[in-house]
């Protein structure tokens, strides 16, 4: 039997090519262009019912697989998205229920909401936005595409009250060219709903959002959720400068510098430390 330094010229490089070209498959992967890496973290901490969490996933399912979000995507300069989702509560909760999956047609999206919908939210203890933002940036710096865009889409219903402060969590994501676009859920019930705060949207403004074109759009009734998912995910997509609606069901308000009294980004720790928890 021949060894390779034994063949003639032309097999010798034709094996060679073949061994580069099987070493080289693996990271073709990663060639693949898309207008925005978006990861959507969904608060699932007890605050939240079940039935809130099955109106979430619904919601995100609809969204994502709605007319209007595919449009947006296939107006992109490479008309395609990567998208992973995965359910946070404490800072040591992290659950994936979407791996990062490329949207580029309408079967794509079903496939994800399909997904969404095939299984139940479990609700966990405590509050860790920190913790969601930090585990966000460590799929998207992992991300397996070329992604023009990064951004982290948390929504949340009440005020960070475990793990490191919040701002310190979006500040080191913002330093990586990374934006944090906020959902806050300005919702009431569920269990652990006391240590919820009445001005979460403007937590969420002073404390959680940050980056180029960083917004939020808040949630005032369940009834309001798919539609304010929907309109998050066409803004995320197309990098559009976000502008309110007529009506104030789904209000845009975009991160900006004001000389408002400074706002207590611990507020959610410190009435967790009040209720003697």
């Amino acid at each position: 039997m021949r060894t390779l330094g034994q063949i003639g010229p032309v097999l010798r490089a034709f094996f060679l090519s073949a061994i580069v070209s099987a070493a080289i498959v693996p990271s073709a992967r990663a060639e693949v262009a898309v207008d925005v890496a978006l990861v959507l973290a969904v608060d699932v901490s007890r605050s939240m019912s079940h039935e809130e969490m099955r109106i979430q996933r619904r919601g995100y399912a609809d969204a994502i697989s709605s007319p209007q979000v595919l449009r947006a995507i296939s107006q992109g300069p490479h008309g395609r998205i990567a998208v992973t989702l995965f359910e946070w509560a404490a800072d040591y909760h992290a659950r994936e229920i979407v791996a990062w999956t490329v949207i580029e047609t309408r079967a794509d999206a079903q496939a994800i909401a399909a997904t969404l919908l095939s299984q139940h939210s479990r609700g966990e203890r405590r509050t860790s936005i920190s913790g969601g933002i930090d585990h966000a940036v460590r799929l998207l710096e992992a991300v397996p595409f070329l992604a023009d865009r990064r951004v982290i889409d948390v929504s949340g219903d009440g005020p960070n009250n475990q793990g490191l402060p919040v701002t310190m969590a979006r500040d080191a994501a913002v330093r990586k060219g990374i934006t944090i676009n906020g959902l806050p859920l300005m919702t009431e019930g569920g269990y652990g709903s006391q240590f919820n705060i009445p001005d979460l949207d403007e937590y969420y403004r002073r404390c959680v959002i940050g980056g180029p074109g960083a917004f939020m759009i808040p949630v005032n009734d369940w009834d309001q959720f798919a539609e304010a998912v929907r309109r998050k995910l066409v803004l995320e997509i197309g990098a559009l400068e976000p502008m309110p609606t007529a009506t104030e069901r789904a209000r845009v308000m975009p991160a900006q510098f004001d000389f408002a009294p400074p706002y207590d980004c611990l507020i959610g720790e410190k009435i967790w430390r009040q209720r003697g928890w």
